[in-house]
């Protein structure tokens, strides 16, 4: 019998070598057959190795970090809390194994893990998490829904326990700057995330200058560069959904191509490829899913009661920004139903962000109360019948049902409060008390929208944004702060 099992293992020797060559493990010969586990051998290293000077940092202790690893990474950060490390040593190219230091001060409030990341000039992909504490006890995170938000979050806003909504902007040529760039907005889409809260990231293309100027075929190309890194970015893997651009329908948002303005057309190009060659993966949606499949791509807002520039595709109420959206949303849907004709699915957008502000002062209100105005309807004669206050989301809801693609879709009012252009006055001297309160529960009979986002909570970098800050609270925002901070309780 033993001679019989040696014979036989002597005709299988090269199953013997090839599992010394791969690390597999092999279990006895079984009626004559061999099972093979795949498997390192127990010895192997696991890279990247980690190791830690103290092992379990206290909050506020300062502490040194080092990784071992085969391969030379590159642009790598250590990202603890939000806040991004870049190496204080870098290994040399040439070694078998590479070592970078790092040399961070753990925050004061304590952090639970560090996360490592490579590739950070593409779009950091995640290399490895390192623990930092071991009985570090997580603040609590808002679980409880509600459609209410706000652009530019104050990271000390007290949330209730509500699940809202925060928006924040970047601009692809800013990418490397401070604030506007995609570091500090990997920062703070942690802090608003860490919260519960569910962001919205508007990605613009330069300040001024919302979108890439019409047929500008290099500035496209480094717009979509940016779009593929923020998809890419396992730091923003967090995030809810990107919309791209704002008011791109006016010509101060075109102050880098002000003889070539975002035409619908252009926007719809930029967006999916409307126009082009359905081959053509030169779309945002696409380069956007093909570094995520899963992100939200959400269409920009259309600047309500702007004339500058007009839509070829006239809607029922013939008004510059309703005509200029009503073509924008009809080439969005012949150019998805384009691609989907062709087998290339998913060119349609996943939503629409827009604009939604109150008219308080509005004389169609009639002597009603105007707190109230969320709720009535603001029809002005002079135009045709359209609506002139926070009512006009009803108008764009209008538009979007009516093509095939977007029929349905989620909307997101990413900007509402009582400042309208034409009027100039601000939430500080306008705003009604009471006015958020109504909005809030109008919107909450609309399934179809999702969020209602003040604009603004806080702006610290200067005070521009001062007579609109819910944080700041001046003048009649007194009462808007107090009333946005009610409903979430």
């Amino acid at each position: 019998m033993l001679n019989s099992v040696w014979n036989r293992l002597r005709r299988l020797w090269w199953i013997v070598l090839l599992l010394a060559l791969v690390g597999g493990v092999w279990l006895l010969p079984i009626s004559g057959g061999v099972m093979v586990i795949p498997g390192e051998a127990p010895d192997a290293p696991h890279w990247p190795i980690v190791n830690l000077s103290p092992a379990l940092p206290r909050p506020g202790q300062t502490v040194d970090l080092w990784v071992t690893d085969v391969q030379a990474f590159p642009h790598v950060k250590l990202v603890v809390d939000g806040a991004s490390h870049d190496p204080v040593e870098w290994p040399s190219a040439s070694d078998d194994t590479l070592i970078w230091k790092w040399h961070f001060v753990v925050p004061e409030g304590g952090a639970r893990q560090g996360v490592l990341y490579h590739d950070c000039h593409t779009g950091c992909v995640e290399w490895k998490r390192v623990n930092l504490q071991a009985d570090y006890d997580p603040p609590p995170v808002n679980t409880v829904p509600t459609k209410l938000g706000v652009v530019f979050a104050d990271p000390a806003r007290d949330w209730h326990g509500r699940s809202g909504w925060a928006v924040e902007l970047t601009y692809a040529r800013l990418a490397g700057e401070a604030y506007w760039g995609l570091g500090d907005l990997a920062i703070r889409v942690h802090q608003a995330t860490a919260k519960g809260l569910r962001v919205l990231v508007r990605v613009d293309y330069a300040q001024g200058q919302s979108m890439p100027p019409a047929g500008d075929e290099e500035a496209l190309a480094e717009y979509l560069a940016y779009l593929r890194r923020l998809a890419r970015d396992d730091r923003l893997r967090d995030v809810y959904g990107y919309y791209l651009g704002s008011s791109y329908n006016s010509l101060d948002n075109n102050g880098l191509g002000p003889e070539h303005p975002v035409t619908p057309e252009w926007y719809a190009r930029v967006f999916n490829g409307y126009g082009e060659e359905v081959s053509r993966a030169d779309s945002a949606v696409q380069v956007m899913r093909a570094g995520n499949p899963a992100v939200r791509v959400l269409v920009g807002p259309v600047r309500p009661w702007n004339v500058d520039l007009d839509g070829q595709r006239q809607y029922a109420i013939d008004v510059p920004w309703l005509n200029y959206m009503n073509t924008v949303v009809a080439l969005l849907d012949e150019g998805a139903q384009a691609k989907a004709e062709a087998g290339i699915p998913l060119a349609a957008p996943d939503g629409f962000a827009v604009h939604a502000s109150g008219r308080p002062e509005a004389p169609e209100l009639a002597g009603q109360a105007k707190s109230e105005e969320p709720r009535i309807d603001l029809r002005r004669s002079e135009w045709g019948g359209a609506q002139a206050g926070f009512r006009i989301y009803r108008d764009w809801l209008d538009i979007i049902n009516a093509y095939p693609t977007t029929r349905g879709l989620p909307v997101y009012i990413t900007t509402a409060n009582t400042y309208v252009r034409d009027e100039g006055v601000p939430p500080s001297r306008n705003y009604p008390s009471g006015w958020l309160t109504a909005a809030v529960e109008v919107v909450n009979e609309e399934p179809q929208v999702y969020a209602l986002c003040w604009f603004i909570d806080d702006f610290p970098h200067d005070t521009q944004w001062d007579h609109f800050s819910l944080t700041q609270r001046p003048g009649r925002l007194a009462d808007a702060a107090e009333e946005f901070d009610a409903l979430l309780r």
